[in-house]
Parts: structure tokens; C-alpha cells; sequence
């Protein structure tokens, strides 16, 4: 037997029947039931019955985590990136917890869905959960993007954990000038629950990977109901809730598109960059000496005592960019010193603006640097990749690299 087969299962007078799942061990079998849910039984106590082989046919994996399936010359393309989480996870049977374990070929096995809509090439670049995510490894899977439309795909999808997914879209979008859509998407939810959002989320980005919207795109429900996905731009997205399904929301703005689940179509509220327009480009080099602070009222100054060797400092003000007065001074010395020092607030709608009050207009004079409506999640990798690639990256800051930074804080249309 293989991952993949439809077997029946009988183990203490309990029958069971589904498919093989590739988590199974050698001393355990993982099967997936018809309603959603894994089951583990040990397979010295159980009674094994072969039902259908290759009920998911998917190749085995090649050199270097590749993998591939049969071509379809008739459909297009599209490239699957593991990173791990949620939406590549299953249950650890030995501790009861969600593992990432998965890797591409995996998800095409579990979520069967996939299969008909395009070509797949899958590729692991990492196998973790998202909380684990790094600099390095933005880095390498933004090489890996741009290796896959290099060798052809018609587009990608990233399956990345959804607690820090806003972290890596934003980076890649800074990083990565790409002539095909690259969509991000996760799970909120494991495979194994029947209230799982595994299946559409993945199906939709596919979809949207297959568009003619040359962007890097994250796709998660558009609300808690099974009809749609939300179309979010990289720069702009922000989870927004610990565990609902449709926890991604553009704040800002609307959402920039919506693939509807049942018909199987993307749409675009506003124009962006088309398919084949923008010349395949990659600037992976970071600057990781970057910090992102949030200002607490009564906050001791003495606390950023460890920002003496950064070379950017993001701060999350209050209301329009504000920080307490006797944090002007260090503030100073950190500019004076070489660091970059932006501004952003922590509120989810408007802009910075530090000409109102006399804080603020002190703090500009400090040297601090305006992101206007830059989110702080968006602003700390935007300052990362600015450091390396541009040779004035206090005005970098100041200006929309990849749509991050709205002219006017009100909603797009």
C-alpha cells in the first residue's frame, strides 16, 4: 500500500475506510475519512483491506524536493512553493498537535481539487510553521519564485502560514519584479477538520494564479462562507483575527479582486500590472538590522537602549505618528548615529501626519522619517530592502516601491 490508496481499515471491531494519507508511519496508519477527519491506528492491531490504488495519482518526489506531475499540454502551468503551515500540516498522532509535515506533492494529494486546472511543479523551499519565518528565508523563497517563472510557470502559489503571510507577501513584493501573477495562500484551519479552508483557499489561488494580473497577491476567504475568495494586494493585507476563516482583510481600501469558488472566475476591482508587462527582475539582498518597536504609554526610553546597532528602527506611534516627549531625544541620537528611524501608527485606517501637534513636528525635525499609510508589518520589510538596494532609503520610505503607500487614505474603488 501508498499514500494515495483508498484502504478500509478494521481495528477493534471499528471499521473505517478512506485514503492513505502520506503522514502514515511505520507504525501507524493515517487514513483521511469521507467527512474531513484523519485517523490514526496503529497497524500491528489492525486489519488492512486494499480497496483502490492511486485514488490521488501524483509522481514521486525528485532531487532537490522537486517534484512534477503528468503534463497536460493544454493547460497552463503553475508553480507550488511550500513553506509549511496550516494549509500543508497534519495532526502529530503522538502529541495530538498540528505538525507541518507536508510537502507540495502532499498537497496535491490532499487536496485532489487541484487536479485538472493546471500543471504542477512543486518545490519545498521550507518546511515550518509560519511563527518560525525569517529574513533568510524570504530571501530564498523569493530566489525560488523567480527561478520557477524563469524555468516557465505560467504562475505560483505559495503555501505559507498565515501569522506572519503579510510579513513574507509584503517582502517579495519589494524583492520580486514578476510577469506573473505569484499568489499567497495558507489555511486558518488544518485538513483535518471538517470546517477546513484548506481546499478552496488553495483552489481559488490557483485560479488566481492563472490570471491575467501580474502581482503578488495573497488569496484567503473572503468570509466565513465557502462561496469566495478575497483577492488582497501583498503590501496592504493584514490578518486581522486569530481563527476566522476570512481573518485577512486590505486595510485601506477594498480588496483588489475576488475569485468566485463555484464558477471558477477571477475578478479585478482596479487595473494593475497585466500578465507578460513587467520584465522578470530580482533584488533579494536584506538589510536584517532592522527593529520594529511599538510605543506603550509611560514606555522607559531606557528600553531602546539595544537599538544602538540597528540600521532602521520602525516605530508603531500612536494616532498620527506620536511617541512620548522624553523619546525624542534617544530618538535623535539614533538618527544622528546612522539608523533610519520611520514613523508609522497603530491605527488600521488613516495616515501619519507629524506636522499636526508640536510632538510631531519635533519628532521630524529629530529626523524621523513619515511612512504616511504604510502598514508597520509592510514598513519593517520595506525598510529592510530599501537599506540594501537604494542609496537614499529615507526618501525610499517616503515613496510607493510596490503599492504599499496610498496617495490619499481613503477607500479605492
Amino acid at each position: 500500500m501508498n499514500p494515495g490508496d483508498r484502504v478500509r481499515v478494521e481495528r477493534g471491531g471499528v471499521e473505517n475506510e478512506g485514503v492513505l494519507m502520506p503522514s502514515t508511519t511505520a507504525d501507524h496508519l493515517v487514513v483521511k475519512l469521507p467527512g474531513g477527519y484523519n485517523v490514526g491506528v496503529d497497524r500491528d492491531e489492525a486489519a488492512v483491506e486494499l480497496l483502490e490504488r492511486d485514488v490521488h495519482d501524483v509522481d514521486g518526489s525528485g532531487e532537490d524536493g522537486d517534484s512534477t506531475i503528468e503534463f497536460d499540454d493544454d493547460l497552463p502551468t503553475v508553480s507550488l512553493i511550500s513553506t509549511g503551515g496550516t494549509i500543508a500540516s497534519t495532526v502529530d498522532y503522538r502529541t495530538g498537535a498540528v505538525t507541518a509535515q507536508f510537502d507540495a506533492e502532499d498537497v496535491l494529494r490532499a487536496v485532489p481539487d487541484l487536479a485538472g486546472r493546471a500543471n504542477y511543479r512543486g518545490r519545498v523551499v521550507a518546511n515550518i510553521l509560519s511563527e518560525n519565518m525569517t529574513p533568510a528565508v524570504w530571501q530564498d523563497l523569493a530566489t525560488a519564485v523567480h527561478e520557477e517563472i524563469e524555468a516557465g510557470a505560467d504562475g505560483v502559489v505559495v503555501m505559507h502560514g498565515t501569522d506572519t503571510m503579510q510579513y513574507t507577501a509584503s517582502a517579495l513584493a519589494f524583492m520580486l519584479d514578476t510577469p506573473v501573477p505569484v499568489v499567497f495562500t495558507g489555511s486558518q484551519r488544518s485538513a483535518d477538520r471538517p470546517s477546513s479552508d484548506n481546499v478552496m483557499n488553495a483552489v481559488c489561488a490557483v485560479e488566481a494564479a492563472k490570471s491575467d494580473r501580474a502581482d503578488v497577491l495573497v488569496c484567503m476567504h473572503a468570509s466565513s462562507s465557502d462561496d469566495a475568495c478575497a483577492l488582497h494586494h501583498a503590501t496592504r493585507v493584514r490578518k486581522n483575527h486569530t481563527s476566522r476563516r476570512d481573518a485577512f482583510e486590505t486595510v485601506g481600501a477594498e480588496p483588489v479582486g475576488r475569485v468566485d469558488y463555484e464558477r471558477e472566475e477571477v475578478t479585478f476591482r482596479r487595473d494593475g500590472p497585466a500578465r507578460g508587462e513587467t520584465e522578470l527582475g530580482l533584488a533579494p539582498d536584506l538589510e536584517t538590522g532592522v527593529e520594529l518597536v511599538k510605543f506603550t504609554p509611560g514606555m522607559d526610553p531606557a528600553a531602546l537602549s539595544y537599538l544602538d546597532d540597528a540600521a532602521g528602527v520602525v516605530i508603531e506611534g500612536t494616532g498620527l505618528g506620536h511617541v512620548a516627549t522624553d523619546w525624542i531625544d534617544r530618538i535623535e541620537e539614533l538618527v544622528d548615529q546612522g539608523t533610519v528611524v520611520t514613523m508609522t501608527s497603530q491605527c488600521l485606517e488613516g495616515r501619519v501626519c507629524d506636522r499636526v501637534y508640536d510632538t510631531g513636528r519635533d519628532l521630524l525635525e529629530a529626523g524621523v522619517v513619515e511612512a504616511g499609510d504604510t502598514l508597520p508589518e509592510t514598513a519593517t520589510a520595506k525598510l529592510m530592502w530599501a537599506l540594501a538596494n537604494r542609496s537614499d532609503p529615507t526618501a525610499a520610505m517616503r515613496e510607493s516601491l510596490a503599492g504599499e503607500l496610498q496617495a490619499r487614505s481613503v477607500p479605492w474603488v
